[in-house]
């Protein structure tokens, strides 16, 4: 048989949390952001899962294709915009949107002739210094933009370094306000923090992403208090069973020793199913419907459960490592990370089927 750890991925917390993006977004045009595989949930089940999306927004032009290929008619916008003149055949062939965030990517679009012109996303740099034109540059850029036949609707775009904390966004929307006084076209300013939790940040298009797939963008508000479902639920069994004595030790390094008598499970999971190797004693886990705690240091394929407190599980137990029981950001807290990341971790090894 099979390894028994599998990935299971909700179409309907899927659509369920694009509900919740629709209901703060208002009449806003909603991107649902499926860039990374759709945050490792597999692209063809963010296609079919965020049908009632606007448009679909990523990085990867193989990734819009095999949206157009799986029946997506709707518009689709490429973050980071282009990354050479060849290209454009692909934008133009699969009738995408682009972001525009350097001058390099406009002289691509002045030298290239269209059959039809390309809707485009201009990127303002309004803080977060990864891409986007600076405050003093983004007028002009909007204007020798504005002058090319190759395009077509222009979108005012920036992106928000601090949405997740109070206050964050106000120097960042004030400075875009001022960038972009009199120029026309729609604006596009806010990711899922800022959908949630700055309603003048919203706009007339917003860009939910993590919050899609039932992660809380904030630190200090979970998933569930935002009406968010987790999409993905990573599932194993206990493979073997051990029983401890004061001092014995658990797993490599002999991080952890008990202290008193003890039974442990073993779990069929570890670093390299994706699951964080800097999750120590102490992670959140569920094991037969009942939290408990890891124990030790995680191995690359297996992991140790406290089941002292569970003298009903045993091998064939199931485990969850994260879903509803446990959220995928109690898992990243104790990692030292983001929810994000563990999504996009997941390994090829592990199946991964969809459900509902």
């Amino acid at each position: 048989m099979p390894r028994p750890i599998q990935a299971r991925i909700s179409h309907a917390a899927l659509a369920h949390n694009l509900s919740v993006a629709r209901r703060h977004a208002g009449e806003a045009f909603v991107w649902a952001v499926i860039k990374a595989n759709a945050y490792g949930h597999g692209i063809g089940r963010g296609v079919a899962a965020f049908a009632a999306a606007d448009g679909l927004a990523m990085l990867d032009l193989n990734e819009a294709v095999r949206c157009r290929e799986a029946g997506w008619v709707k518009p689709i916008l490429l973050l980071e915009g282009i990354f050479e003149a060849a290209d454009l055949d692909v934008v133009e062939r699969y009738g995408l949107s682009m972001t525009v965030h350097c001058a390099q990517q406009i002289d691509l679009l002045a030298a290239r002739r269209l059959l039809r012109p390309v809707d485009v996303y201009l990127k303002m740099n309004s803080g977060m210094n990864r891409l986007g034109f600076k405050a003093e540059d983004y007028r002009a850029a909007w204007t020798r933009l504005r002058a090319l036949p190759q395009v077509g609707a222009i979108t005012l775009m920036t992106h928000f370094a601090d949405a997740d904390v109070a206050g964050g966004t106000d120097s960042a929307r004030a400075l875009f306000a001022r960038t972009t006084q009199g120029l026309p076209g729609p604006r596009a300013l806010a990711n899922s923090a800022a959908l949630l939790g700055v309603p003048e940040a919203i706009g007339d298009a917003v860009r939910p992403g993590i919050m899609l797939y039932g992660s809380s963008p904030f630190a200090d508000r979970t998933a569930a208090s935002l009406d968010l479902q987790p999409g993905m639920h990573l599932f194993s069994e206990i493979i073997g069973v051990q029983d401890l004595q004061p001092g014995d030790t658990v797993g490599y390094g002999s991080t952890f020793r008990a202290e008193a008598p003890m039974r442990i499970g073993i779990v069929a999971c570890g670093y390299a199913d994706g699951y964080p190797r800097h999750c120590g004693t102490g992670t959140p886990i569920a094991v037969a419907g009942q939290r408990t705690r890891t124990i030790g240091r995680v191995s690359m394929d297996m992991l140790a459960v406290d089941l002292t407190a569970l003298p009903q599980t045993g091998i064939g137990s199931p485990v969850e490592l994260w879903g509803t029981q446990v959220s995928i950001d109690e898992v990243a807290k104790a990692a030292g990370t983001i929810g994000y990341e563990l999504m996009c971790a997941v390994a090829p090894r592990v199946p991964m089927v969809s459900v509902d």
